[in-house]
């Protein structure tokens, strides 16, 4: 028998030297952004919300390869009826490309854009295409971004469709599955480029501002018909244990009054805001908030800290578009998701945590 156990040895060493070898050529993953599909607090797994984080450290971000906009371009690619956009700025190739697919296989494709940024190459290549883009021709800024497709799936968050938007600066992208979110989307993009309505021109209400989507209650609000400023504010003050905040722009206003005053009230507050916007804007929050004692911190990044997201109480996130200022509330159009869900919360708060690891102390 010891023989046969010899010869069953040599045989199982040389298979596992043949699966080192053959592993060792397969090539490596490259690295892809943070993807993070959210289980609903109660019943099964929906897939009906995924939350994407640029991340500029990444190695192949110097390359403009496996950022979130690649899975953006991948669900444009699977529209069949149509993809309404609104783009407050856009040169990124992978956009470019899947909207003039969608548009050659005879999806209706609508853009509307801020009228400043229409000039670049990638902008006039889809004009081209024959794909119609209206610009808001007005002072205020288009400073939404969101996608929806076919009706039934919105994409939204704070990143432009950009280089910098997807590569360089720190920004999130979510995606919902909800043919009511995408009913209030759609909503917004008819008043623009059907009615020309941009800005404080005020359109029809949004049609459901208030949603359960599998267990999780959901927000949207938009700037300026919206009152967005005081909805904030409300869950501000109602805060109970914590308030932490990414803010690309914050210039002074009631919101920077409320976050003072849970504070001193003995709430955690800690905040990251963009360098930048410090030291160019002398109307920010920055100064009130160290002279108030509060852990508030310069991004470290050397793109933008492009992020608009308040987490209150571990549960309660805010984001979207929408700057804290008052040109957000009074005059560009925005827009604000409100997620009220512990999971989504762990998922922002550890990108918070990120940030604020890398942020100048």
């Amino acid at each position: 028998m010891k023989p046969q156990n010899n010869a069953r040895s040599q045989y199982i060493i040389i298979l596992l030297v043949l699966t080192l070898v053959l592993t060792s050529c397969i090539p490596s993953t490259p690295d892809l952004p943070t993807r993070l599909p959210i289980t609903p607090d109660t019943g099964p797994a929906t897939g009906w919300l995924e939350i994407f984080f640029t991340n500029p450290a990444a190695p192949h971000a110097a390359d403009y390869e496996g950022g979130p906009d690649e899975i953006l371009a991948a669900a444009i690619d699977q529209a069949r009826l149509s993809v309404d956009v609104a783009a407050y700025s856009l040169n990124l190739w992978s956009i470019r490309d899947a909207l003039i697919h969608a548009h050659q296989r005879g999806v209706v494709v609508r853009m509307v854009m801020e009228s400043d940024n229409m000039d670049n190459r990638e902008v006039q290549q889809i004009l081209d295409a024959g794909i119609p883009i209206i610009g808001d021709q007005r002072e205020g800024l288009m400073h939404d971004k969101f996608v929806v497709i076919d009706h039934s799936e919105v994409w939204t968050g704070s990143m432009n469709y950009t280089t910098n938007g997807a590569y360089q600066d720190n920004n999130n992208l979510i995606r919902i599955r909800s043919t009511k979110v995408a009913e209030n989307f759609t909503n917004e993009i008819y008043e623009m480029f059907e009615e020309n309505l941009f800005g404080p021109d005020i359109g029809a209400a949004t049609p459901n501002p208030s949603l359960n989507i599998d267990g999780t209650s959901v927000e949207i609000a938009f700037s300026p018909e919206d009152d967005v400023a005081a909805r904030i504010l409300l869950l501000l003050q109602g805060a109970q244990e914590s308030i932490y905040y990414m803010a690309y722009s914050f210039t002074a206003n009631d919101l920077g009054d409320a976050i003072r005053q849970r504070a001193a009230d003995g709430l955690i507050v800690v905040g990251v805001m963009d360098d930048e916007q410090i030291n160019s804007n002398q109307g920010t929050e920055y100064d009130p908030f160290k002279q108030a004692g509060l852990d508030v911190r310069r991004d470290g990044n050397a793109g933008q800290m492009h992020h608009k997201v308040i987490i209150i109480d571990r549960s309660i996130v805010i984001a979207g578009s929408y700057n804290f200022t008052a040109s957000a509330e009074e005059q560009n159009d925005e827009n604000v998701i409100i997620i009220y869900n512990a999971d989504v919360a762990a998922q922002y708060l550890a990108e918070f945590q990120r940030v604020y690891d890398q942020a100048q102390p």
